[in-house]
């Protein structure tokens, strides 16, 4: 029989080098991927980060990608006590946050850090290594090229695994090929910017004197409007995040029209995650570009 308790127990010890009593554990957070657990202990709070997936380097990609955002990012990022393997479970021991109310700064401030985020660079597109979105592999493979990069790391993996799963036909994935000769003509020429990645707002909280966190990324140096776009997919933010960052980091004009073709990426995932409900949106941008 499972003792929850005792597993928290171990894993303390493990990241701690010492038994550390538990006054309480509250499972705050039980979703299709991970289990989150407020810890209430003598040595103070922590979130607990839990899985049964298949990749044990999952939350170690996880760890290194908040690692990256804090070193790169005036915004609060969640401190990574230790991560690892226990029994059948995969655990990620995080700083616990807590919540509270937004300041009358919270868009503000969120808008300028993410600009300072992407202002940093590098040489090439992608990442030292490969890391996840969800559960889901995410390619990394570095290029000189923003239209490649996007082409062969975020939608030709996730469009051919869509064809092989069934979601869409072999006529549906040819047709969706086809936007590929026009993306380069269409997207800005701007240097790699250090993106979060999952940028939706699940993935913002407020911190205890209101002040937003970032959490679970899913970074890589990519086209800086990528996280932009996300952030519109499902409701988008506050206006005066997009006005506190265009005044830091002002973006190019029709940014608006590019949005469908970066949140295809989003998109496929989503596809892939909870089904077919999101292949009409990705028909429709499909269908927009061939016009």
């Amino acid at each position: 029989m499972f003792d929850s308790e005792e597993t928290y127990r171990k894993i303390l010890f493990t990241c701690f080098g010492k038994n550390i009593k538990i006054k309480q554990s509250t499972l705050i957070a039980a979703g299709n991927i991970n289990q989150g657990i407020h810890l209430e202990t003598s040595e103070g709070d922590f979130f607990l980060k839990l899985n049964f997936s298949q990749n044990p380097d999952i939350f170690e990609r996880e760890a290194s990608g908040l690692l990256l955002l804090k070193q790169n990012c005036p915004l609060k990022i969640p401190q990574v006590y230790n991560y690892g393997s226990f029994e059948d479970r995969n655990f990620l021991l995080l700083e616990w946050i807590g919540s509270g109310r937004s300041n009358t700064q919270y868009w503000d401030e969120l808008g300028e850090g993410l600009a300072q985020l992407h202002m940093a660079t590098a040489e090439l597109f992608g990442l030292e290594e490969d890391n996840y979105i969800a559960s889901l592999n995410q390619n990394n493979n570095k290029s000189t090229s923003w239209t490649t990069f996007f082409i062969e790391n975020r939608l030709e993996p996730l469009i051919g695994k869509a064809y092989y799963d069934q979601y869409i036909s072999a006529e549906f994935l040819e047709r969706f090929r086809k936007i590929y000769y026009k993306l380069d003509s269409l997207f800005p020429k701007e240097k790699p910017a250090l993106l979060h990645g999952d940028l939706w707002s699940g993935n913002v909280i407020k911190g205890k004197t209101g002040n937003p966190v970032l959490i679970d990324p899913a970074v890589y140096y990519g086209h800086r409007e990528m996280d932009l776009a996300f952030s519109r997919l499902f409701g988008g933010f506050d206006e005066r995040f997009y006005q506190a960052y265009d005044d830091v980091f002002p973006l190019e004009p029709d940014f608006e029209n590019r949005i469908p073709i970066y949140n295809l990426y989003p998109l496929l995932v989503h596809l892939h995650l909870f089904g077919k409900s999101y292949l009409p949106g990705i028909e429709k941008t499909v269908n927009l570009l061939l016009a």
